[in-house]
């Protein structure tokens, strides 16, 4: 399938960098433009399948230029505004003119691929079915082990399969959240919309028009509640959403209705919400950061997930299933793990968890050859890749150690990552599974050290 084409419209020369990088990384083809002539010039030759415009452009408004394609009937693609300079009024406009989303600056970058993702699979989906609710297509890990955690989350699963009852998982990062969350989806009703949102993809100004939607001129932006609802609603660390959002959803959850931005209309609302975290959820009420009634409308079936290291008797079982669908899934050859490579396994430190595993795991079919993973390879692999020890050691020796605490550990952090981007070849989707940091604060952090992700894809 060709990659989709988007069209970055920003004045700044950072910002557009910035966005085609990210968006480059995730697949998509992406052109620039500096302003509203350069725009229209663009879109014409492009035929872009998606606009990221800014609204303040010193030539003319991002406003006036979409407003301009819609009433020429040019607006064939959607279009997702951005300011750094963002109200509700200005986001309602934007809606108004045609636009189908808005994002504020600075751009959180799981939001701004969130927001890219859902655009083009909504713009996507027949014009005679509008109510088509977005949905991943769900494949999750299977939950395998014979160890009494495992099959407690199995029975689980099937207890909760004939009820709506919101769930609460918590537990450490990488350890089966997600993926618990989509087998309970899928128990109750597979083909239902599953709808995935994190904390930190929003904020105050624009949380109700992403969770209610809107209706404006015969516009219509579909929020996440109405494209999920008869689903899953996944918070993903929901303790980080901003508290404009908690009390929306609280509300809407209480009466079991929404009314879109723009709209006289009470749509009803019937939705299984799962919520997670990695934090305490009562020591983020009692900081204020959790609104109180929505921890106790969402705490309804709490389930604690564990680290790796807590059920290591699950590892083999864990380490055939991820094999399996993973060779299957990127068309790898299937290797064998003995008796012995397991053994390895079971007896590592398992920080990231299950995450972890599966990374390994995928690494070694990618970069083995054989159809049975050796000891050594195993014992390479915790460490890291054959032939880069004593490499990452020189380059750590030397490491200016008589420098101030706070440059010493930039240089110690700008090396490691270097370093790691190399060995994944430049991807920083497998950086941030690798490392175990998340990508908003990766691109973040990577900016900050100067370390150019562009030269290890070339």
């Amino acid at each position: 399938m060709a990659a989709k084409t988007i069209l970055v419209v920003d004045d700044e020369p950072d910002i557009r960098f910035t966005v085609q990088e990210i968006l480059a990384d995730e697949g998509y083809d992406v052109s620039v433009a500096e302003n509203a002539a350069s725009a229209r010039e663009s879109r014409e030759k492009l035929k872009p399948d998606l606009v990221l415009l800014d609204i303040w452009m010193p030539d003319e408004d991002g406003i006036t230029v979409l407003k301009g394609w819609r009433d020429s009937g040019e607006l064939e693609f959607p279009v997702v505004m951005m300011s750094g300079h963002g109200t509700v009024e200005t986001a309602v406009e934007a809606t108004r003119m045609g636009a189908v989303d808005f994002i504020e600056k600075p751009l959180s970058l799981q939001k701004l691929l969130m927001t890219v993702d859902r655009s083009l699979r909504n713009w996507d989906q027949p014009a005679n079915n509008p109510e088509l609710k977005p949905t991943e297509r769900l494949q999750p890990l299977e939950l395998v082990g014979q160890s009494t955690y495992m099959r407690a989350l199995r029975e689980q699963v099937e207890r909760l399969a004939n009820t709506d009852a919101a769930v609460m998982l918590i537990g450490p990062s990488g350890s089966l959240k997600h993926e618990l969350a989509q087998h309970i989806h899928l128990s109750a009703d597979a083909d239902a919309p599953f709808v995935v949102l994190s904390g930190d993809m929003l904020d105050d100004r624009t949380a109700a028009a992403e969770l209610l939607g809107s209706e404006y001129d015969g516009q219509r932006h579909s929020g996440l509640l109405e494209q999920a609802n008869g689903g899953t609603l996944f918070l993903q660390d929901f303790i980080d959403l901003p508290m404009v959002a908690q009390r929306l959803l609280n509300t809407a959850l209480e009466r079991a209705e929404f009314q879109a931005l723009g709209s006289t209309q009470q749509r009803s609302l019937s939705l299984r919400i799962i919520a997670s975290s990695n934090e305490d959820p009562l020591l983020a009420v009692s900081s204020g950061r959790l609104l109180e009634d929505l921890y106790y409308r969402l705490n309804v079936v709490p389930i604690q997930t564990l680290g790796l290291n807590e059920h290591r008797e699950d590892i083999p079982a864990l380490v055939e299933s991820i094999s399996s669908v993973e060779a299957e899934k990127e068309g790898l050859s299937y290797r064998h793990f003995n008796v012995a490579t397991q053994n390895k396994l079971r007896n590592h430190d398992w920080r990231g968890n299950v995450l972890e595993l599966r990374s390994l795991v995928k690494r070694l079919l990618i970069l083995g050859e054989g159809s049975e993973v050796s000891t050594d390879e195993i014992d390479a692999a915790l460490v890291m890749p054959a032939g880069e020890s004593s490499n990452l050691q020189d380059d750590l020796m030397r490491l200016p150690l008589h420098l101030p605490l706070r440059e010493a550990r930039a240089e110690f952090e700008r090396t490691y990552l270097a370093r790691q981007l190399a060995e994944v070849g430049g991807r920083m989707g497998d950086l941030a599974s690798r490392i175990g940091m998340e990508r908003t604060h990766l691109y973040r952090k990577m900016r900050s050290l100067g370390i150019d992700t562009r030269r290890e894809r070339e």
